[in-house]
């Protein structure tokens, strides 16, 4: 792996053979950390927003489990 560093970018070069998945978990990581400086919210407004999608998505679709 090689890590460079430009006046604005990291640039990570790493082998083709490594695996998809795991890249993908690292690079969702990285946008996350990217972005959360710029986010006003706090870990307590986005615990309350997942309950609130989670109960949405209940309401919406429990008839097709419960029959």
């Amino acid at each position: 792996m090689i890590i460079e560093h430009t006046s604005d970018q990291i640039l990570f070069r790493i082998s083709a053979n490594v695996d998809n998945f795991g890249i993908q978990r690292i690079l969702d990581y990285i946008e996350y950390l990217e972005l959360t400086p710029k986010s006003g919210a706090n870990q307590k407004d986005a615990d309350d927003l997942a309950d609130e999608l989670n109960r949405n998505w209940w309401q919406e679709n429990r008839d097709c489990f419960i029959q």
